[in-house]
């Protein structure tokens, strides 16, 4: 049986920590300024991204890892004699998942196989570390690919942003909308569903009344929660991340919780003091 390698992309938002101990392989996709082309996590960091919009007062576009980015990335874990698996960002937000399928055409059948995570950040690390256990215990890609298809639907990915004006500047809500939200301080509250993003809640006020209502919706799933990981995944709002760490451990039973920062893709979407909580339902 051929060792089975752990693909995914600069969006799954796992540490260099957890990436090196789980031998997972990261392609990332692109964070591009005007002529200037740069690799998430790799080329550009979240704190710079945040220095260049204020720069420019522009948001980056963001692109998908080219069909032959893929193909470069999979091949030396091919010509190794191994088995590759490639979990990435839902394919209802990017192109990653078919152009990683493109990529994946050009092997033999059976040498690499492309997941569709369904969601984003965090979910997809969840969805990754899963993989790369059940690669460590010698699994197969088969029972791997069908493990994870059939846990997916038990992420759950909820976050809150703090300022509308990187929405407003990517389009993705209206002037009147960004002057009244700025006005009123509202807080929108994100959640994954069915493989998008989906806005279920607008919180008016302080921050920390929103900070505390996410806190409180993840706390009334405790008891269906998986215990084995949670993630407190945030953009530049470290403090308040290792509050909400400290939250979760007190009232749950979750073995490991660990605190993430976000890339340059999520980041350059919904901008600095996001802060989300990613955990599975049993």
């Amino acid at each position: 049986m051929s060792r089975v390698r752990i693909f995914t992309d600069s969006t799954c938002d796992l540490s260099e920590e957890l990436i090196h101990r789980y031998q997972i392989e990261v392609v990332p996709l692109y964070v591009i300024f005007d002529e200037l082309s740069l690799k998430d996590g790799v080329s550009i960091k979240p704190d710079r991204l945040f220095e260049l919009v204020d720069e420019t007062g522009k948001l980056p576009k963001t692109a998908a890892p080219s069909p032959i980015d893929f193909e470069r990335a999979f091949e030396g874990a091919v010509q190794a004699g191994e088995a590759v698996i490639y979990i990435g960002l839902s394919s209802e937000l990017s192109s990653t998942i078919q152009n990683a399928s493109i990529a994946a055409g050009n092997f033999p059948d059976g040498k690499v196989t492309v997941i569709d995570s369904r969601t984003l950040s965090t979910g997809i690390g969840l969805l990754v570390l899963k993989a790369a256990h059940s690669a460590q215990e010698g699994k197969s890609s088969s029972e791997i690919k069908s493990m994870i298809e059939s846990f997916r639907s038990h992420i759950e990915v909820e976050f809150i942003i703090d300022t509308l004006e990187y929405l407003h500047k990517g389009g993705r809500c209206s002037s009147v909308q960004h002057f009244l939200g700025s006005l009123l301080k509202i807080r929108p509250v994100v959640k994954v569903i069915d493989g998008a993003m989906t806005l279920t809640d607008k919180v008016r006020g302080k921050r920390e009344k929103a900070l505390q209502q996410l806190l409180d919706n993840a706390l009334t799933l405790k008891d269906e929660m998986d215990t084995e990981f949670l993630f407190v995944t945030h953009a530049m709002a470290a403090d308040e991340a290792a509050y909400v760490k400290e939250q979760i451990e007190q009232r749950t039973n979750i073995k490991q919780v660990y605190i993430t920062e976000t890339g340059c893709v999520v980041s350059s979407h919904c901008g600095p003091r996001t802060l989300g909580i990613v955990f599975a339902k049993k």
